[in-house]
């Protein structure tokens, strides 16, 4: 039903003017706010804006993620509007709710008014409370939508976020059917606690992020950490890639390498021993059985190899 204070509704959105020349200019782009893509994620990234698709990054914790999403906005101008996911997330928290507050001290107000006329009034856009998938749909602006950690979502709101993926328009019973005037730039994050539908795999382009090999990570602590010498850095890389390579219960994010390294460079560290790499593994791993690990592995020459 579509009343006196109904939202907006136009056509279906046209795909804007593409935000990226090249696959080369998202690489060399995304360099320049010091994420570090290799040809793989600036192809994705490139492909999203062209064919104005969204964008699945599955990998586990701690490999970038969030923060492509993050960097994408910032090098492109956009706005960033971030859905948490958790399990229990339903549509008032997805898309929108109303004010209902608001709402009760106008009834309480306007008690002499009719209910079909009182009705209008409070199922209006000034009683309504967008949330972040309303908010991306609506904004003027551009806009990079991050759906983070989709996988602890359940299937319905999966099915939500499908639904809302595939038309970029969301109905709401009292307003009518809002459209989106502009595509947003979508990226949906999952560290794979779940298998996902096939339905929303189908709807999206695929990237799978792992944790960066000794070159990449050499690159990354160097862009990241100032004042860090290369010597050094290249140290840190070929630890952290031999202590991912035990069995832990949770290995080192990139984010925990970089705390690591700005953790040394503040010690005045130039080089890592076993007496160092125990003293400060601490700042890297957040379990003591990996800690200890990670120390016997390094005291028996791991860190040299």
């Amino acid at each position: 039903m579509t009343g006196p204070g109904s939202l907006p509704v136009t056509g279906f959105p046209e795909p804007g003017p593409p935000r990226f020349e090249s696959i080369a200019a998202v690489r060399t782009g995304l360099a320049g706010i010091d994420y570090l893509a290799d040809e793989g994620i600036a192809g994705v990234v490139y492909l999203a804006d062209r064919l104005a698709k969204p964008v699945l990054v599955e990998g586990p914790a701690g490999t970038g993620k969030t923060e492509l999403a993050k960097s994408v906005a910032r090098l492109t101008g956009s706005r960033l509007i971030r859905l948490q996911c958790y399990e229990g997330l339903d549509e008032s928290k997805a898309l929108y709710e109303w004010n209902y507050k608001k709402q009760l001290l106008r009834i309480q107000a306007e008690s002499g008014r009719g209910w079909e006329e009182l009705e209008e009034d409070i199922f209006s856009e000034d009683f309504l409370l967008p949330r972040p998938l309303l908010e991306a749909i609506r904004s003027p602006e551009p806009v990079v939508l991050l759906i983070d950690e989709v996988d602890r979502v359940e299937l319905e709101t999966e099915a939500l976020l499908l639904e809302v993926l595939s038309e970029y328009q969301v109905s709401i019973p009292e307003l009518g059917t809002v459209r989106a005037t502009g595509i947003p730039l979508v990226f949906l994050t999952s560290n794979n606690t779940r298998e996902l539908s096939e339905a929303l795999k189908r709807r999206c382009l695929y990237l799978h992020l792992d944790y960066p090999d000794v070159e990449r990570e050499r690159a990354i602590v160097l862009a990241r950490v100032p004042g860090i010498g290369a010597d050094l850095a290249d140290q840190i890389a070929r630890i952290v890639r031999s202590i991912r390579s035990l069995e832990l219960k949770k290995s080192p994010s990139v984010s925990e390498t970089l705390d690591w390294a700005r953790t040394l460079v503040v010690l005045g560290v130039e080089s890592v021993d076993a007496d160092v790499a125990r003293d400060t593994l601490h700042i890297l791993l957040k379990y003591r059985s990996d800690i200890e690990r990670a120390a016997k592995e390094l005291a028996g020459g791991a860190a040299g190899t």
